[in-house]
Parts: structure tokens; sequence; C-alpha cells
């Protein structure tokens, strides 16, 4: 199956009031999908922050938001009103940062919210983007 795999750079870090815009279609059998904000686009292998990432898993239509600093993923949190991904449909995914926390929409509806756990938002200048789906467009 065909993996997507994007890193985008955010000029001049996140910041409140900031949206980053995900708009894909959904591969017809989907495992899973990844999108995050990291404070290091260059090396896979270094160990950079991650102020949020928001992990989707179609099998468990389940989405996890955890960030990792230091080196160290935090507690992983799973809550959430209703699963929005649907295998072989379009979806846009708004991250918008708020000064107490990033909040997820998905197709204009709100998902879930995930506290900052990173106080240097500015740090986080990258934006990836990888798992089973087609990008259309981000901004």
């Amino acid at each position: 199956m065909f993996q997507e795999e994007y890193v985008g750079e955010i000029k001049g870090g996140l910041r409140p009031t900031m949206r980053l815009v995900v708009m894909g279609i959904v591969n017809k059998k989907p495992q899973s999908m990844v999108v995050s904000l990291s404070s290091d686009p260059v090396e896979e292998d270094f160990e950079g922050d991650v102020g949020l990432q928001v992990k989707v898993n179609f099998l468990d239509k389940a989405v996890q938001r955890n960030a990792r600093l230091a080196g160290s993923w935090g507690t992983s949190e799973n809550t959430l009103a209703y699963f929005p991904f649907t295998a072989g449909e379009p979806f846009k995914m708004e991250i918008v940062c708020e000064h107490q926390q990033f909040r997820i929409l998905v197709d204009g509806q709100p998902l879930c919210g995930f506290t900052h756990r990173l106080s240097l938002l500015a740090s986080l200048t990258a934006l990836r983007v990888s798992g089973d789906l087609q990008l259309t467009k981000v901004a």
C-alpha cells in the first residue's frame, strides 16, 4: 500500500492563533496515519521534541494524542467523541493552536483538544504527515 510521507516547515515556529490544515483522502484499506508537530524537520533519528502527535488507528477506530519532551513520550490521550475518518473518503483536519491547548477539528467538527506540554511553541517548526493517505493539501 502506498505510504505518504510529508514534512513541511512551519515558518517562524508555531504560535497561538495559528491554524494548520491537512487535507487528504484516506486509502481504501488504511491501518494508520500520523500527523505531528515537531521541533526538528531534518533528522528522523534525532530525538527532537514533539509538541503534538496525532496517531489515527483505523483498525481500533482510535485517535491517540501525545507529546515527546527531552526524548521521552508522555501519557497518551485517547478520549474521543466520535471517529471521523472513513476508508476511501476525503477529510480535512485542522489543528488550531490556542494559548492553553491544540484544538483538533475534522471536517469542521471539533474532535478533541490536547493541552500544551511543551512551553516553547515557537520551537515547533515541522509539520509531518505519514501513513495510509493521499495528501491533497497542507497549509
